[in-house]
């Protein structure tokens, strides 16, 4: 199997560029869906250990279903399918460039949640335009184990996002553990008390936000596999912005420089949608770190990776098509 490996501002993603299943035909979501549902070895093969790390995103390139796109491309985590990622689209155009599929200016990576139009600046700099990201509900309250009643917001920005400014401790590089027992804690209350995104979908990622002496705003991020975003999270910056917009704090091409728990930055901007939510800009640096063939021996125990007897990755719905009243 082909791969190559880049980071985003510091978070990983492994393009999968030969050597995956056949998907058949159909759309992106339909493809998605058949491997997140027919062949979850390969996916655990690729970015669980012995091969990858919790903070490993996949991102396994397929014909696009629409000649407007440079690539098709669907996202997983060692959890399960992901409806978009920020940082795996900026790592997935520096790839492309990297192979000389695709030059400075603009370009389309259709996803399983729709098209991402793609703004390659440089051999290690893009922007993406996300899909249309909202609130779902505001000041949503939550008894945690721990931590008592911690307030945040639950939006969509390509995956669902608790978004809290109650924190549990600063959000420096040194609290890592701490911020990570803390989040965990959040998303088992969240899912304890019922809350989801639209049609039932799980709320795997958390995010806490914080001030910074070095861009508008600092934020420690929970991923689905336990782990923690490197970068600043683009799909949970784009339901930041949504959250932002909702409230006024941020008006339509204003811009917005969002730092990660490592100091990593992206610049971020939104015009406003076409149902009531806002289309977020996300611009980061992406650098490819290798180029390697995967090898997979028959007598191999950990082949398929290394996994914990667990619950089965939850896909829920990840292209919401109504807003789902609280539950």
């Amino acid at each position: 199997m082909r791969v190559i490996d880049s980071h985003t501002e510091g978070e990983p993603t492994r393009v999968i560029l030969s050597g995956g299943p056949d998907l058949g035909a159909g759309s992106l979501a339909e493809r998605a869906a058949r491997l997140g549902r027919d062949h979850a070895d390969f996916c655990a093969s690729v970015v669980q250990e012995p091969r990858g790390s919790d903070a490993l995103i996949g991102a396994l390139l397929v014909p696009p279903s629409r000649p407007d796109c440079a690539a098709g491309v669907i996202y997983f985590n060692t959890v399960g399918n992901l409806g978009m990622c920020g940082h795996a689209s900026i790592g997935t155009a520096v790839t492309l460039a990297h192979l000389g599929r695709i030059a400075p200016g603009l370009h389309g990576l259709e996803t399983p949640v729709g098209v991402v139009e793609v703004a390659l600046h440089s051999d290690h700099e893009a922007s993406i335009t996300n899909v249309e990201s909202y609130r779902l509900h505001k000041d949503v309250t939550v008894e945690v184990d721990g931590l008592g009643a911690v307030k945040g917001d639950i939006a969509y920005g390509g995956n669902w996002f608790f978004l809290s400014r109650d924190l549990p401790c600063a959000l420096d590089y040194a609290n890592l553990r701490h911020l990570n027992d803390a989040t965990l804690r959040i998303r088992a209350a969240l899912e304890a008390q019922g809350w989801t995104g639209s049609c039932g979908a799980w709320i795997d990622h958390i995010i806490l936000l914080g001030p910074s002496d070095t861009a508008d705003a600092r934020n420690y991020v929970l991923c689905p596999g336990g782990s923690h975003d490197r970068s600043p999270c683009g799909t949970g910056s784009s339901a930041l912005l949504a959250c932002m917009a909702a409230d006024g704090q941020l008006g339509e091409g204003e811009a917005w420089v969002q730092e990660s728990i490592i100091g990593s930055q992206y610049r971020l901007h939104f015009r406003r949608g076409s149902e009531g939510g806002v289309i977020p800009t996300i611009r980061g640096r992406a650098w490819v770190m290798a180029e390697a063939d995967l090898c997979f021996a028959p007598t191999d125990p950990y082949a398929a990776g290394i996994r914990a007897a667990a619950d089965p990755p939850r896909e829920g719905c990840r292209r919401p098509q109504t807003r789902a009243p609280a539950p």
